[in-house]
């Protein structure tokens, strides 16, 4: 089930929000990407530069950052579900394939559990290739509650 934040100007409040609830955005990975999230991020491991390299390691080509691959989950949280306004608190992500340039990666992120009390939402996030999991985890965001509420 995917849903639109109640206020687009702040995203979901933690009333707003019930288990189940969830999101999704594709995004193809280009060599652009590669190029610019190393050249942000500093990491220019050359199984994600190199060919010629890469081609002689067991993923035999280059492979996209994995933290690349988890940031469109952090999009998801810091855009559309919760969305703006909440705050990432946690991540423990598994990396059970590589994602290739060309490839077009579906992330998702679903409510999972909320803590009324602690204003926490416990997210379980995923990416998937043509249908197989590459990443997969559970995220923590804390969420406002409604003004007046």
């Amino acid at each position: 089930m995917t849903q639109t934040a109640a206020d687009p100007r702040h995203g979901y409040y933690l009333e707003d929000l019930a288990v189940g609830m969830a999101h999704e955005v594709s995004h193809t990975v280009s060599e652009r990407d590669v190029e610019d999230f190393a050249r942000i991020c500093g990491d220019y491991n050359p199984i994600h530069m190199d060919e010629a390299y890469a081609a002689q390691t067991p993923f035999g080509g280059r492979i996209a950052h994995g933290a690349l691959t988890a940031s469109y989950l952090s999009a998801i949280l810091g855009n559309n579900l919760p969305g703006p306004g909440a705050v990432f608190l946690t991540l423990d992500l598994k990396f059970r394939a590589p994602v290739r340039i060309g490839a077009t990666v579906v992330a998702r992120a679903e409510v999972a559990a909320i803590n009324q009390r602690r204003r926490i939402v416990d997210m379980a996030v995923r990416c998937t290739v043509d249908g197989k999991v590459v990443v997969k985890g559970t995220a923590g965001v804390m969420v406002q509650n409604r003004p007046g509420a």
